[in-house]
């Protein structure tokens, strides 16, 4: 049950992949001089950056990797508390606890991203960064955020793994705050399989992350010790067989979201005559990746019962994206077994993650019901609705099958 990008994977994916078998060179590093060398990695970054507009692109193994990588080059460590919402995939804390520091969950809203009141609630001496993520492939309300973030000082992570592509006010989703994290895994708009990216236009900054995401080397390497390592790092390469499908993607990426929209709009209409039902705010409907179709209805029984016509959940009970069943958080297990960062003597504050810490924020999931539009995951409870490739003149159709199928529930 993949993402969009998934089931676009064609000639060209197999003629940039068949590009780096046959040379045989499958390191992102080489020597451009050599013709067995094909430099996908290094292409896959460029054109990232033209197509974000970010100076920097940096690419790496995964989403999460690109989020810890993020967070080690702003420095966040021991003690420092970073605000994440409490509706996001379980990497966007996980990678909060690796780089040693402390998630402070916030609230959502109706846009179902973290809500900007809320989140000015939660900073303290201690905030030491801003995770806005862009879930479900709509973009969070960065113009707010961005005036609490600066009234405050305090750098933005985006958290861009469901919305590559996405835009907010003419600007792509990752370039807006300080840096921005992506994913290209099997659920994604576009996808490698796995696989991530990092975008900024901070040159020290890029220069701290590729440096920890190539065991302390310094930018543009190509392979060869360019200077002494900066700082003791780790090993997140992208290679090149990632690499060659992740541009491929990235060529057709605008077309496939494009499509998204266009069938989504045709769906939504269709539906809108439906009674009890809102949808999900959009911060901006030409910039979101239409990925999916959220309802919100007046009540958690109503929710239930669309939710079992289409044989799905509500969000409520959608998996790892609802801190509340984050059972390793809300118990905080570390695999050191010890509790570090929480019970480490750098961090003074007895912290818990509780069921119901966040109500206003489990009262809009446990209303709200996913329908698909190219996305099709149980995990976030989208598992009907209308597949990536699917017409306009099937879009209508299939809006008149949902139509008939809840409309004497709701």
């Amino acid at each position: 049950m993949p993402g969009p990008g998934r089931e676009y994977i064609g000639e060209e994916e197999k003629k940039e992949i068949l590009d780096v078998i046959e040379s045989g060179y499958l390191f992102r590093y080489g020597d451009e001089s050599d013709p067995a060398y094909k430099a996908k990695v290094w292409t896959l970054e460029r054109e990232f950056s033209q197509y974000t507009g970010a100076k920097y692109s940096l690419a790496v193994t995964s989403g999460t990797a690109a989020l810890l990588t993020a967070l080690s080059g702003l420095g966040i460590g021991p003690g420092d508390e970073v605000i994440v919402p409490g509706y996001t995939f379980v990497a966007s804390m996980s990678a909060v606890i690796y780089a040693r520091g402390i998630p402070v969950l916030a609230e959502i809203d109706d846009t179902l991203n973290i809500d900007p009141a809320d989140l000015e609630k939660r900073i303290t001496p201690r905030t030491k960064a801003i995770m806005a993520v862009h879930m479900l492939g709509n973009p969070a309300g960065m113009e707010a955020i961005r005036v609490i973030a600066d009234r405050h000082a305090i750098p933005i992570i985006e958290d861009v793994a469901q919305a590559c592509g996405g835009a907010y006010k003419g600007r792509k989703l990752g370039t807006i705050g300080r840096i921005g994290a992506f994913s290209f895994n099997l659920y994604k708009t576009m996808t490698s399989g796995d696989g991530g990216m990092i975008v900024t236009d901070d040159e020290e900054l890029y220069e701290r992350c590729f440096a920890f995401h190539d065991q302390g080397h310094l930018p543009q390497r190509q392979g060869v010790e360019i200077g002494r390592r900066a700082v003791i790092g780790l090993d997140f390469r992208m290679n090149e067989l990632t690499g060659a499908v992740a541009l491929a993607q990235l060529r057709k990426l605008d077309s496939i979201l494009n499509h998204l929209r266009e069938i989504k709009k045709v769906y939504k209409d269709g539906i809108s005559s439906l009674n009890n039902i809102k949808f999900r705010e959009v911060t901006d409907e030409t910039g979101e990746c239409a990925t999916v179709l959220t309802l919100i209805l007046p009540d958690a029984g109503l929710a239930e019962a669309v939710a079992r016509r289409t044989g799905s959940t509500t969000l409520i009970n959608s998996g790892w994206h609802v801190y509340r069943n984050m059972e390793q958080l809300l118990e905080k297990r570390t695999i050191d077994g010890k509790g570090c960062p929480f019970t480490c003597p750098y961090y003074s504050k007895d912290i818990s993650y509780e069921k119901g810490m966040l109500p206003r924020t489990e009262d809009i999931l446990s209303r709200a019901v996913n329908l698909s539009i190219g996305l099709r995951d149980k995990g976030i409870g989208a598992v009907y609705g209308l597949g990536p490739k699917d017409t306009v003149a099937t879009s209508e159709k299939k809006a008149a099958e949902f139509v008939s199928l809840v409309k004497d529930v709701i």
